[in-house]
């Protein structure tokens, strides 16, 4: 498992971020929650990020894939796959707990 640490976001200066390497550029959710919000026409996109907001704000590697998506309009089936494994990790813990 990678070591976490926290960061200040590079926009904002405010907001602490959870990151793991140093390569990384640390934005925080309310930095990127505009640009989250944008319009997916897609039916079969949209229904792929219809997920809880509480997991967009956790995890920055949903966020990028959703992001990469409203910016260049598609997805490789790796991403999409990626996209999907995470999300059914997630929910399982949630219920979990």
């Amino acid at each position: 498992m990678a070591i976490l640490y926290k960061q200040q976001c590079i926009l904002c200066r405010k907001n602490l971020v959870l990151i793991s390497s140093r390569g990384k550029h640390p934005i925080c959710y309310n930095c990127q929650k505009q640009e989250l919000q944008q319009p997916v026409k897609n039916p079969a996109m949209k229904k792929l990020f219809a997920i809880p907001e509480a997991f967009y704000q956790e995890h920055s590697f949903l966020r990028s894939i959703k992001l990469n998506y409203l910016r260049y309009g598609s997805l490789t089936p790796k991403q999409i796959d990626a996209f999907t494994k995470t999300v059914a990790e997630l929910k399982v813990k949630s219920e979990a707990v």
